[in-house]
């Protein structure tokens, strides 16, 4: 439920409306003696609208919903919205056990016009810890649709929930052109928004070796006539790989891998994290075999489409050059070094965890650190801080150093809801399974190794804080 005296502590406040914290007030909502709200400085729920090219479809199954993999009777449920608007049928004829990215931005935009206690347009300012009232002090402006301030305010909360998303990342040797007005070098992340702008450029580069890069590519590949795509696909990965998408590859995907994950020593997790790419940054099988099919279907009448494709490459810099982009780039295996000239540039080179620091700003010297300088997060996704701060800050997919590939996937939301909500209440508000795959991670106790329940609370000695800000 969703207090609304704003001198009265709220149980949790959660800053950001993503997915992940949309989740976390789905299942929140009902809990009987539990006050939350949620502010987002947006006016709107809207899920990477500059990707819903048309037929691209999530990368997890439906039932990665807000809710279903902890509660699948809740009224949050994507089957539910279904049924709201009519469609069950449709969608049981249908057979699609992935959905369209456009109808999961719909569902989710349904969810956030429905579930109370959601706040947009309020940006969250500063955030203290009032010892006097055991409870944190968010300072926030109200926004008008425009984005402008109209009036600030403020609320209290015993915990918090930090869901603020990731940023797309843009590539060092590329940000001075990013940012430069008229130059087209774009985030995939905006592509839709100046789809037309590519396309009447002359030569494109796409750069990316992952799913976004590759749905990038076919859209363009698709609009542009046979023998004419001037299209250049580059990649620093060592091949446009497929997703590992095998059964028991995804069940690294499981809060039982999450679990492993976070018991390992943090040497171990950094050591692991990149060995592990083809988990979350290959490409769907069906979306190689329809780029596959569009190339070889431009060579029916001989002729080979003019395309390059070319992986193990990384651009060392770009600058302009007589109205157009140049690009200078190493190739790993070949350890050459080359060039290409290009009218327009496509980052499909993911995403970064926005930076907790200045938003937590006052409370810097509080939170602990690992010895990368990067905050500790605890089993049940806390940040580790000093004793005398009673209250929980709760962190959603910022904490893919400390829990593994699974922080950003859509899959393990409502499962780390739920321990959030679990956590808070002290209760099991949402029951959760032992178990969750069929294979072991690491050894049993009765091979040697240590005991891994479901949440388990003992503290490894690798985990223990290196060093505290300040101290």
């Amino acid at each position: 439920m969703s207090s609304t005296d704003e001198d009265t502590p709220l149980d949790l406040a959660g800053i950001g409306i993503g997915p992940f914290n949309l989740s976390l007030a789905a299942l929140a909502d009902g809990a009987p003696g539990l006050s939350t709200a949620f502010y987002e400085q947006r006016p709107a729920f809207h899920w990477h609208p500059g990707l819903l090219i048309e037929g691209a479809t999530l990368q997890v199954p439906f039932l990665a919903d807000l809710v279903t993999l902890a509660d699948p009777t809740s009224p949050w449920s994507f089957l539910n919205y279904l049924r709201t608007r009519e469609r069950l049928f449709p969608f049981y004829f249908a057979e699609n056990f992935h959905i369209h990215r456009a109808e999961y931005d719909a569902y989710c935009r349904w969810a956030s016009e429905n579930i109370p206690g959601l706040h947009f347009g309020h940006q969250i300012d500063a955030v203290h810890w009032r010892p006097d009232r055991h409870a944190y002090e968010l300072d926030y402006t109200r926004l008008d649709e425009h984005g402008d301030a109209q009036a600030v305010g403020r609320v209290f909360a015993r915990n918090l929930a930090l869901g603020i998303g990731t940023a797309p990342h843009v590539p060092e040797p590329l940000r001075t052109l990013a940012d430069t007005p008229g130059i087209p070098v774009l985030h995939s992340a905006d592509y839709l928004h100046h789809r037309d702008r590519l396309l009447a450029a002359g030569h494109i580069t796409v750069i990316g070796s992952g799913q976004s890069g590759a749905e990038v590519f076919l859209d363009l590949l698709r609009q542009r006539p046979a023998g004419h795509e001037q299209l250049t696909w580059l990649a620093r990965t060592p091949a446009f790989a497929p997703m590992e998408y095998s059964k028991l590859g995804l069940e690294h995907f499981t809060p039982d891998y999450t679990r492993y994950f976070h018991s390992l020593p943090q040497d171990t997790r950094d050591a692991l994290l990149p060995r592990q790419w083809q988990l979350h940054k290959g490409i769907d099988h069906d979306t190689i075999a329809a780029v596959h099919d569009e190339l070889y279907r431009r060579t029916l009448h001989g002729g080979w489409p003019d395309a390059t494709l070319t992986p193990g490459t990384t651009v060392t810099a770009a600058h302009r050059h007589n109205g157009r982009i140049r690009l200078e780039l190493e190739h790993r295996e070949q350890r050459t070094a080359g060039r290409l000239t290009t009218d327009a540039v496509v980052l499909a080179t993911g995403y970064r965890e926005r930076p907790l620091d200045g938003l937590l700003a006052p409370l810097a010297d509080h939170v602990e650190r690992d010895d990368r300088g990067r905050h500790r997060v605890d089993d049940r996704y806390r940040l580790r801080l000093a004793p005398h701060i009673t209250g929980a800050i709760h962190v959603q997919n910022a904490e893919r150093h400390t829990h593994g590939v699974g922080a950003p996937d859509l899959g393990l939301a409502a499962w780390r809801s739920a321990v959030i909500l679990n956590t808070l209440t002290g209760r099991d508000l949402h029951p959760l399974p032992r178990r969750t795959a069929f294979t072991t991670y690491g050894l049993t106790p009765e091979q040697g190794g240590s005991p891994s329940g479901p949440l388990t609370t003992a503290r490894p000695a690798h985990d223990r804080p290196a060093r505290r800000p300040g101290h």
